[in-house]
């Protein structure tokens, strides 16, 4: 039935399955679940100190936990799309996601651990965010986050990153098109990246020991600190700062676009 345990407090809920009725636990506060099933849309709004655990989100259920304080979510799959929204205080631990779409938006203090998804516009407008041992596939995600530490994540996405302030990436592997355009304060350490025309228009770039595979135009109208431990194949109009690589095959710098004068470039291998 529709808000089945509608406003519900201080419950224990095992081995349950939450059928087609609308909003079973919203407006809930200091829940735990263990084993349980949702099929029905929006299950968990307006909700607080809530444990999901060993629990499994069907396709069917519409916008799940929206609105939401301190919720956790642990060993669960989660199958449906827009999932996580203008939450405040969200673990997710040992989750998948399969349909990860528009999830995980303008929400805060987040932490994620062991998590894999798939789908576009992961985590949008997010911020205090705390990312290890993490996989996405799917385009735009972490567009226009802040305040974000993100380590050993594969990060399979087309425009990743963009529009972002004061995030690092450790230990990763990033890989599609125009990584980062229009960030501040954007750093990579010890990452292996690949991206056509990526890391553009960005204040203050910084990369410390990462490695640049098949990657093209990179730097263009970005101010830069980097130190690339591999080739790389072509660098644009970087707008000010130090290059330092092994080899760049390709430099170009426009004197009628940017200060040639500006940017240092130094190569390791002549």
């Amino acid at each position: 039935m529709e808000r089945t345990l509608f406003n519900g407090e201080n419950l224990l809920i095992f081995d349950t399955i939450f059928e087609s009725g609308d909003s079973p636990l919203s407006h809930s506060k200091n829940i735990e679940l263990y084993g349980c099933t949702f099929r029905g849309n929006y299950p968990l709004w307006y909700s607080k100190d809530i444990k999901i655990q060993d629990c499994l989100a069907m396709e069917t259920v519409q916008d799940g936990i929206w609105y939401a304080d301190n919720v956790e979510l642990t060993d669960t799959l989660y199958e449906a799309p827009r999932s996580l929204r203008r939450c405040d205080g969200v673990l997710l631990k040992n989750m998948n996601f399969t349909n990860a779409a528009e999830t995980l938006w303008s929400c805060r203090n987040i932490r994620l651990q062991r998590v894999n998804a798939k789908g576009d516009y992961f985590a949008m407008h997010s911020q205090n965010i705390e990312v290890n041992h993490f996989t996405i596939a799917g385009n735009y995600a972490f567009e226009g986050v802040k305040n974000a530490e993100i380590r050993n994540a594969k990060i399979l996405s087309k425009n990743a990153l963009w529009n972002t302030e004061n995030v690092t990436v450790y230990d990763s592997y990033l890989t599609g098109a125009c990584l980062g355009w229009n960030s501040e304060n954007l750093t990579f350490i010890n990452c292996v990246i690949e991206s056509a025309h990526g890391m553009c228009k960005i204040q203050n770039l910084v990369m410390e020991d990462c490695k640049l595979l098949n990657t093209t135009l990179a730097f263009e109208y970005s101010t830069v600190d980097v130190d690339i431990a591999s080739d790389i194949e072509s660098v644009k109009n970087p707008s000010g700062g130090i290059i330092r690589a092994d080899k760049i095959n390709t430099l170009i710098l426009e004197k009628h676009r940017i200060d040639p004068s500006a940017i240092q470039i130094i190569c390791r291998e002549q």
